[in-house]
């Protein structure tokens, strides 16, 4: 089969790589028809996160039709039509059990190699890295889904994949951001990043109650997905101090919650806290940028919520924990629990309450996945969200 192997440093090539197969008794095998491209896969691609090896297959938002299935699982059968969770989930630890399905304690084979680095292993994830498993992603015409019976989610024939593909990742993560903010009739929440999650944290927010959300970015093509297809307020933090706007249009007292859907690869508009971190980014004694969420903590208002669903993979400086600690702040973060949310959000779109497909940009074959890594991490041809076809 053909798949999107990583092959170093913004080096990424389609080969023709070994057709999975089953291992398990519990795994299935999917055709993919439909696969995507995540910012979190720019981590990889930009040489942030570790423990990648050449020719490991990128890849953990996709879906397809079922063509082989273990013994083992019941509930699915050859020729179901599913989106497949980007967390592996066994679903009978402690941690799946509580829907924590990101926590599970059965699908990471190097559990070992995370412990080192996090004190406690995540789960396994499909094409992220051997500290997450090591297991093939997504980009490819085939992939070998372990825990089929949890990791799966049916969805209806007449349905587009591009109206569910993202039940795989992005809608349930940008949703699960805002339900961490305890929404409130009334609220106004701030985003960080306008990108696809971002996107749908912003209309998370709103389905979640909320009067007011405020998108925060740089690009000129986010910030109008962001008015035009999320309905936020917008702030572009090149021409605007942030914090100073955000005052402003608050009344002096600040978001009532803040989401940093932005993450390691943070930028700032200019000063000498952006050039410290990229300083010590460079000599290797700080791994992240958390410029993003240090704004975040400054600007929320006291007793609020700053919800963390951007990706962080190490260490971080200069966080300012005494205005965390004494403003009464809450943090909350995590990986998304995809199982949790994906059936309701199913029916959300269902009802026609949302469109997920609004934040796609580009479609391209799978053979153009170097291309679409090329244009997303150097954000041209206004380009947000990329979706092959195998």
């Amino acid at each position: 089969m053909r798949a999107n192997c990583w092959y170093g440093k913004q080096d990424v090539r389609v080969e023709q790589v070994p057709d999975p197969k089953i291992l398990n008794r519990r795994d299935a095998i999917v055709k993919i028809s439909s696969t995507a491209i995540c910012g979190s896969d720019l981590h990889l691609y930009n040489g942030f996160m570790p423990t990648m090896e050449k020719g490991d297959i990128l890849g953990h938002e996709f879906m397809g039709e079922l063509v082989e299935v273990g013994p083992d699982v019941k509930n699915r059968k050859v020729g179901d039509r599913v989106v497949v969770s980007f967390p592996i989930s066994c679903g009978n630890c402690f941690f799946c059990q509580q829907e924590l399905y990101t926590l599970c304690e059965n699908s990471n084979p190097n559990a070992w190699m995370a412990e080192k680095m996090f004190g406690h292993s995540p789960c396994g994830i499909y094409g992220y890295s051997h500290l997450t498993g090591g297991f093939a992603g997504g980009q490819a015409e085939y992939a070998r889904v372990p825990f089929a019976d949890v990791g799966t989610l049916k969805v209806p024939e007449e349905m587009p994949d591009e109206q569910v593909l993202f039940l795989s990742d992005i809608f349930p993560t940008g949703y699960m951001g805002a339900e961490m903010c305890d929404i409130r009739p009334g609220d106004t929440i701030a985003v960080w990043g306008c990108g696809p999650v971002g996107q749908f944290a912003m209309a998370s927010a709103y389905l979640l109650g909320a009067e007011r959300v405020i998108g925060i970015d740089r690009f000129p093509e986010r910030l109008r997905m962001a008015r035009e297809g999320a309905k936020a307020e917008t702030i572009n933090y090149e021409e605007q101090n942030v914090y100073d706007a955000l005052m402003e249009m608050t009344g002096g007292r600040g978001p009532d919650a803040c989401i940093d859907a932005v993450g390691l690869e943070a930028h700032g508009g200019h000063g000498i806290v952006y050039a410290y971190d990229r300083a010590k980014q460079a000599l290797m004694s700080e791994t992240d940028r958390p410029i993003a969420l240090r704004e975040a903590i400054m600007a929320c208002r006291n007793g609020g919520t700053v919800s963390v669903i951007g990706v962080y993979g190490g260490l971080i400086d200069k966080f300012p924990m005494g205005s965390f600690m004494n403003r009464s702040l809450t943090m909350r973060t995590g990986q998304c629990h995809v199982q949790r949310y994906w059936g309701k959000l199913l029916e959300r779109i269902e009802r026609g309450e949302i469109d997920p497909s609004f934040v796609i940009t580009h479609r391209m074959r799978l053979d153009d996945a170097p291309h679409g890594f090329d244009i997303f991490t150097n954000k041209e041809d206004n380009c947000i969200k990329i979706v092959m076809k195998p």
